[in-house]
């Protein structure tokens, strides 16, 4: 299995930079098994059935981006020097791990300003990141980093435009409850609670789950085996409690639909260590390709994916390569918008 059979040439103009308005009106193409419909999100009710289940990523995005300066005194006198900081993952005793532009200009114990409330000192390097330690804790650090910050926009948007405020809003979900993730569940954003409404009144239900979305989402495939690829790990939690919803609605009959991939990547290991969802929490670095099993998964509501991403083979896995491929040539013919800020698929695989 070779990193090139998840390729695709895809026109630059089909790259979203800004979610369309309402986010229910992106755009849905629904693939269940070979048939291929082209919908809008707002349509998810005349797809989905009394008791099924959605299973939504409650995680919340930070505004992980800082532009701050470090300021040196010397010889030939005071001198300043611009950093931008991401902020990747929290560490024990308060600390965060961080990407650092650029980090040559920073010594261990040099301090970066971001604001009149928010600077950080460099405690250390570990595998090409800074260790910072932040001068605030808790709520006045939340507060702070709110103020400061910008929201971490993926590569291929930040490429083309800066992160601005409205970014705030738009790429954060509706129900984004407990703070961590880097990167958003995308397929989330497209919810408002009109259709959450709408869908609740026809019987289906909803459980959360939270996956913290690292920066390591974006990080691309190196080797062309991609069976030797390694996934970057990820906090997860599946709590008693959709645990059990989940169990009961497979014990219903009814379909267990994770938004997402960041959601569906949660569930699966949350039962990979008995073939039945479980609960759970920790680190998960599982990595889904063709010839996985699924063992909670009915169908996946996602957006649509990078070239050669391990997305890619997130849904291919799922839905079989071929026919992913003819679903991808679907979208960019039919001018369906890509990645974050883009439309979304119902994929329901034959049965």
């Amino acid at each position: 299995m070779h990193l090139s059979d998840f390729d695709f040439d895809l026109p630059d103009a089909l790259i979203a930079t800004r979610p369309v308005k309402p986010r229910s009106a992106a755009r849905l193409l629904v693939a269940e098994g070979d048939t291929i419909h082209d919908a809008h999100v707002r349509d998810l009710t005349s797809w989905l059935r009394p008791g099924d289940r959605l299973i939504l990523n409650d995680t919340r995005v930070i505004p992980a981006r800082l532009t701050g300066l470090r300021h040196r005194r010397g010889a030939a006198g005071d001198t300043a020097a611009r950093i931008e900081v991401t902020l990747l993952e929290p560490r024990a005793g308060g600390l965060w791990s961080a990407l650092i532009k650029p980090l040559k200009k920073l010594h261990t114990g040099e301090r970066i300003v971001f604001s009149d409330t928010l600077s950080a000192t460099l405690e250390g390097r570990e595998e090409g990141q800074g260790i910072l330690s932040f001068n605030l804790t808790g709520h006045d650090f939340d507060a702070a980093l709110a103020e400061a910050g910008a929201m971490p926009l993926p590569p291929y948007i930040a490429a083309r435009r800066a992160a601005d405020a409205q970014d705030k809003e738009d790429y954060q979900t509706v129900w984004a409850r407990r703070a961590g993730a880097v990167a958003a569940p995308t397929a989330s954003l497209h919810f408002d609670e009109p259709l959450l409404k709408a869908l609740s009144d026809m019987g289906v239900q909803f459980s959360h789950v939270t996956l913290h979305v690292g920066a390591g989402t974006f990080l691309p495939v190196k080797v062309d085996d991609v069976t030797t690829h390694r996934m970057h790990a990820e906090w997860g939690e599946v709590s008693e409690a959709a645990a059990a919803e989940i169990a009961a609605t497979q014990a219903a009959g009814g379909r267990i639909i994770p938004v997402g991939t960041t959601a569906l990547r949660l569930i699966e290991t949350a039962a990979r260590a008995t073939g039945q969802i479980a609960p759970w929490s920790g680190d998960t670095d599982i990595f889904i390709y063709p010839g996985f099993t699924f063992r909670v998964t009915d169908a996946l509501m996602t957006n649509f994916h990078l070239p050669k991403s391990t997305l890619m083979m997130l849904v291919s896995a799922l839905m079989g390569q071929e026919r992913v491929r003819r679903i991808y040539a679907h979208a960019i013919a039919e001018g369906y918008r890509f990645f974050s800020y883009g439309d979304a698929s119902l994929l329901i695989p034959p049965r």
